[in-house]
């Protein structure tokens, strides 16, 4: 973590020597991601003490499996286990989420499972890139940024049922291509 710059892989080799200093800069460098994650997902139905918390043990959980992270993952890392506790949350709190959303997304249940899926994450990023625009950006707001559909189509420009429609179609390309390479979306 030399200059002022933030180094991905420096920081995850301090914090797999427990590097208190470079944990607390990931940290500083990802709460605000971190932060949106968390708040998007819950789409206001979380107080913002219980995102706090929600943050506070993604971070926790980063810290403890440390050991297990590999470079270019941590941002992917802290969000899918940011996303996931929250959703985990909603849950609790009684939310109902939508069935189309948990086809893309990874349990935090076993973290070690997780780094283990890299395979497959990069398999569902080149389907991603054979989608055709404007489904992959639709499909990045929607999964990569967590923005509900409303957003999405006053950004884009869009009707909110083309969106849906754009989601559900390209779900059932991805699902053919994942499954077709073996990979069971749950």
């Amino acid at each position: 973590m030399a200059g002022t710059g933030f180094d991905e892989e420096e920081a995850i080799a301090a914090l797999k020597r427990k590097d208190e200093r470079a944990y607390e800069r990931i940290i500083e460098h990802y709460s605000a991601y971190v932060g949106a994650v968390t708040a998007n997902t819950a789409g206001g139905a979380l107080s913002r003490e219980d995102l706090e918390e929600i943050a506070a043990d993604s971070f926790y959980v980063l810290w403890e499996n440390a050991a297990k992270l590999r470079p270019g993952k941590l941002k992917g890392y802290l969000g899918t286990v940011a996303r996931n506790k929250t959703r985990k949350a909603l849950r609790k709190a009684g939310q109902e989420l939508p069935l189309e959303e948990d086809l893309l997304l990874v349990s935090t249940s076993d973290p070690e499972r997780e780094l283990t899926q890299a395979e497959e994450a990069a398999l569902l990023h080149r389907a991603l890139d054979d989608l055709p625009e404007p489904d992959r950006t639709v499909f990045i707001r929607r999964y990569g940024l967590c923005q509900k559909i409303g957003e999405i189509a006053r950004q884009m420009e869009l009707n909110e049922n083309t969106v849906r429609t754009k989601l559900r179609r390209g779900l059932e390309k991805l699902q053919k291509v994942l499954t077709e390479e073996g990979f069971c979306l749950e």
